[in-house]
């Protein structure tokens, strides 16, 4: 009995001691889930160069389809590099938009992009973003009286408007001599900086033409001041058209031969006043129309010859821009510039990006919006 005792007890410590040996072989192998958990979770090579950080963009509004596009592009592309991305629209109110920004900055953005409303509402916010380290980037309207903005990205304003000016300058043959014509001006928003640059740029090619009587302003109405457009406000620039062609051109024998308009939604409000009084492309054609930005009806309103021409100016090469220069001001490296000496805001020169614009027509806009990808088909349905 002592020895079968014996036996038994020794079989049950080889079992007890054969257990620990599996407890001991299958432990190495249960760390292998918890590196597999770890490995889950590890982010992709994108989003680790980017941290997660957080960008802060700030639209002007979205009753324009050009600032949906901008922030929609600027947004998918900063998020595709990993970042994380806060996208507020102000729609068009400046102290919305500086509590906007006083917000992102309270929640920690890294940067911050700003397509301002008013130029120079945002000095103090700005202040705060200094001190908090925060770098900032002007979108397409130069912020003024402040130190604080330390890049510019943007299209060659002052190109725009020379290349309306010379669009109508072409259309009309003033450089072969042709004239008189008469012209009615339009100009930006006051409180918009890039108003200024549309405005010089199209006015240094026709001033020499209005000088020499070439080109008559029937209205008188020439100053930059007497020309805006606060807010860039559609139904403002058609009471304003309204007005001028009511005093000016309501004899039925006055001809309105041209109008330069600076971008697209002054020139839907001056179509409407046009059609208002019988314009109509046909029997009565309209005057040669500017614009810029290529918005979806006023690209319906070049194919039906209502306006003649916009600017377009590409919302992706620009977010693209704009992304890349956030990208390495996030790696600590300076932002690509082009341009050091042409945007004073007052306090200092920014440096800046320039893009290229283009000029689209009733002829080109087929290679230039839908071959490009940009609108198709179906978005030019009018």
């Amino acid at each position: 009995m002592k020895k079968l005792l014996a036996l038994v007890l020794a079989a049950v410590m080889m079992v007890s001691t054969f257990g620990c040996g599996s407890a001991a072989t299958t432990g190495t192998p249960s760390a292998a889930p918890e590196s597999q958990a770890a490995a889950s979770v590890a982010p992709n090579s994108e989003a680790a160069a980017s941290g997660g950080q957080l960008v802060g963009v700030a639209m002007p509004t979205k009753s324009l389809q050009r600032w949906n596009q901008d922030g929609d592009n600027m947004k998918k592309a900063l998020e595709a590099k990993g970042y994380q991305v806060e996208l507020q629209y102000a729609e068009n109110d400046v102290n919305t938009q500086v509590s906007q920004v006083e917000n992102m900055i309270t929640k920690g953005v890294k940067v911050l992009v700003i397509a301002a409303i008013d130029g120079s509402s945002l000095t103090d916010a700005l202040q705060q973003a200094a001190d908090n380290g925060i770098k900032v980037i002007a979108y397409d309207r130069l912020i003024m009286k402040t130190g604080n903005v330390d890049y510019y990205a943007t299209f060659d304003n002052y190109k725009v408007g020379t290349m309306q000016g010379q669009f109508l300058e072409d259309k009309l043959g003033l450089k072969d001599g042709k004239g008189p014509f008469n012209i009615e001006i339009f100009a930006g928003s006051p409180d918009d900086n890039n108003a200024t640059f549309f405005y010089n740029g199209a006015m240094d090619v026709l001033k020499p033409y209005i000088t020499s009587g070439k080109l008559v302003v029937k209205s008188g109405q020439t100053d930059f001041a007497k020309c805006a457009i606060t807010a860039w406000k559609s139904e403002t620039a058609q009471a304003r058209m309204d007005n001028l062609l009511t005093a000016n051109y309501s004899d039925g024998k006055t001809k309105l031969d041209a109008i330069l308009s600076p971008n697209d939604s002054l020139a839907i409000g001056i179509v409407a006043a046009l059609k208002n009084i019988g314009y109509n492309g046909t029997d009565k054609p309209f005057p040669i129309l500017t614009g810029q930005d290529c918005d979806k009806p006023n690209v319906v309103s070049m194919i039906n010859d209502e306006q003649a021409m916009s600017i377009f100016k590409d919302t992706r090469t620009l977010a693209d821009k704009v992304v890349g220069m956030v990208d390495s001001l996030l790696q600590g490296k300076e932002a690509e510039v082009n341009d050091t000496k042409t945007y004073n805001n007052g306090v200092k020169v920014v440096p800046s990006f320039l893009c290229d614009p283009v000029a689209v027509t009733k002829d080109n806009y087929k290679q230039m919006l839908l071959d490009s990808g940009y609108y198709t088909e179906a978005d030019l349905k009018g």
